[in-house]
């Protein structure tokens, strides 16, 4: 289920130049229909726990995932802009959504489990929009059109989302536990969760849309060199929360998000200091390295915060969703009133304020610091033992 979900926005992401010219879009266009994802993520993500709660985790993740899949391939049968608008709000509204239950029903597997698994989902959604990139640029370069591409990969990840989805816990709400609420301010404990993910997905979000010029710009580098070098850091990022769970049972949440943010920040200083294409690379690489794990374990702290891990996980994704959208722009202004690393040096302090507030993911227990329990007893229902490998099925936003 990540690594679909991750396929949906590595598939648009590569068709957005395509949409662009068949509507004619001037920039500025461009700029209010990419915004109106994030837009639709805020008004549609308090409502995804209470539709968890109502018909069960397994069957809204199901669902949800479902709703994204199909909804991938709306903005590029949009006729005319007023129609790409409404199909980018519906896009970002099912993004959100789904990315809720998804990680609020990670949490009850990680219970269940008795260990840390959220680490190596998100690195299996890298995984995914990573190849559904790969494909999205080979198509493009042969020319097909966007509505054939989209429409026939939102079939294929419906295909394969409704097997999958079988596998899933049946993970329910406690007789007489109440609903959570469809609007609610985040706790404390999940405010000071947040400002961890608020700082992550910032040097995320920045390093994901600014390496490129950054290697153009400042490092003088070709323009094949520049992509490469965004390659290196999102193959950087998956690799590293494909192995993040292991660490995490070593060490606990709070330490490895300590010791990556001492390599991000090692990362950012090089990066800052360069002024050639290969110690750039090395420097964003260590970045996409020390940032990694860092969204999964908030998810997995909040899940065990919040009052439900629905409502908990809600609660740090409008952070996180919120800085994802200010990063870019905040890194491109600060760019514009004084230099690329300039704003990479206001990335890197962002990145030190992750590693001096990492003790709040130590607060709360969870899968990351329980013991393993017992083997537990069957569920009911249909659902064999097998059902717990969802390692086999998670932004940041490519």
């Amino acid at each position: 289920m990540f690594a679909l979900h991750g396929a949906v926005a590595g598939t648009l992401a590569t068709r957005i130049p395509w949409i662009q010219d068949r509507l004619d879009l001037s920039p500025a266009m461009l700029g209010a229909a990419l915004l109106c994802p994030s837009i639709g993520a805020f008004i549609g993500m308090p409502t995804a726990s209470r539709i968890a709660h109502r018909i069960g985790e397994r069957r809204a993740t199901r669902l949800l995932i479902a709703a994204w899949c199909a909804a991938g391939a709306l903005p590029a049968l949009a006729p005319a802009p007023a129609f790409l608008f409404a199909a980018m709000l519906l896009f970002g509204a099912t993004a959100g959504m789904s990315d809720v239950v998804m990680n609020a029903h990670a949490v009850s597997v990680e219970r269940h489990l008795g260990k840390p698994v959220m680490s190596g989902l998100h690195g299996l959604w890298c995984v995914g929009s990573l190849i559904a990139g790969g494909t999205g640029i080979l198509a493009a370069h042969a020319g097909i059109d966007a509505r054939l591409h989209l429409g026939l990969v939102a079939a294929v990840l419906l295909a394969v989302g409704a097997p999958a989805g079988r596998g899933l816990l049946h993970a329910r709400p406690s007789p007489g536990a109440p609903a959570p609420r469809r609007f609610a301010l985040p706790t404390r404990a999940v405010l000071a969760i947040g400002v961890v993910g608020f700082c992550a997905t910032f040097a995320e979000g920045a390093s994901a849309d600014w390496t490129a010029v950054y290697l153009t710009e400042v490092a003088d580098a070709g323009p094949g060199l520049a992509a490469a070098a965004y390659t290196v850091f999102m193959s950087c990022m998956a690799g590293t929360r494909l192995l993040g769970d292991r660490l995490v049972r070593r060490l606990g949440p709070a330490r490895v998000v300590r010791c990556g943010g001492v390599v991000a920040v090692l990362g950012g200083a090089l990066v800052v200091a360069s002024r050639a294409p290969w110690p750039a690379i090395a420097g964003f690489a260590l970045l996409g390295v020390g940032v990694a794990t860092v969204v999964p374990l908030v998810f997995a702290a909040a899940g065990a915060a919040g009052a439900t891990p629905g409502e908990g996980v809600a609660g740090v994704a409008t952070i996180t969703y919120l800085s994802g959208l200010t990063a870019p722009a905040i890194t491109g202004w600060t760019a514009g009133a004084l230099s690329y690393p300039a704003a990479f040096a206001l990335i890197t302090c962002v990145v030190a304020v992750m590693t001096v507030t990492a003790g709040a993911l130590n607060t709360h227990g969870g899968a990351t610091a329980a013991p393993r329990p017992s083997p537990p007893a069957a569920p009911s229902g249909p659902c064999p033992r097998a059902c717990l490998e969802v390692a086999s099925v998670e932004r940041a936003n490519a």
